[in-house]
């Protein structure tokens, strides 16, 4: 995959669909060329910074570690079993605050339910 983008979603979609590698547009070329080459011969090429976001997705507590206070504090409220629009009247903080925290939790933990942040929680939050 050669593209501009580099944030986590895009990253995990396209390896998990069978990517073989994932270089950004604005590598240098002989970078590019060493990367088609090492596919070409079976390997996995990626830009160093994709390397590194990938690496970090399975270091442990990595995840937990990339979410804002803020954002810890929504997910415990959503855990508790809390509404956006309760988590925003405990929190203080409007219900599009809210929606906006959730989405970007969902993006740093490559979810896309809440029963999904729920169960991270559970797994990984709570002790």
């Amino acid at each position: 995959m050669q593209t501009a983008f580099d944030d986590s979603d895009k990253i995990f979609t396209c390896i998990k669909n069978g990517a073989s590698g994932y270089i950004l547009k604005y590598d240098k070329p002989q970078r590019i060329l060493q990367a088609i080459d090492e596919v070409h011969q079976g390997g996995a090429a990626m830009n160093p910074a994709i390397a590194q976001k990938v690496l970090d997705y399975f270091k442990p507590n990595s995840i937990k570690n990339s979410l804002s206070p803020k954002e810890n504090e929504v997910v415990a409220c959503l855990a508790e079993g809390l509404s956006y629009k309760m988590v925003a009247n405990k929190l203080g903080v409007s219900y599009a605050t809210i929606n906006t925290h959730t989405k970007r939790i969902y993006e740093k933990l490559h979810i896309s339910s809440l029963g999904q942040s729920i169960t991270y929680y559970y797994k990984n939050f709570k002790k």
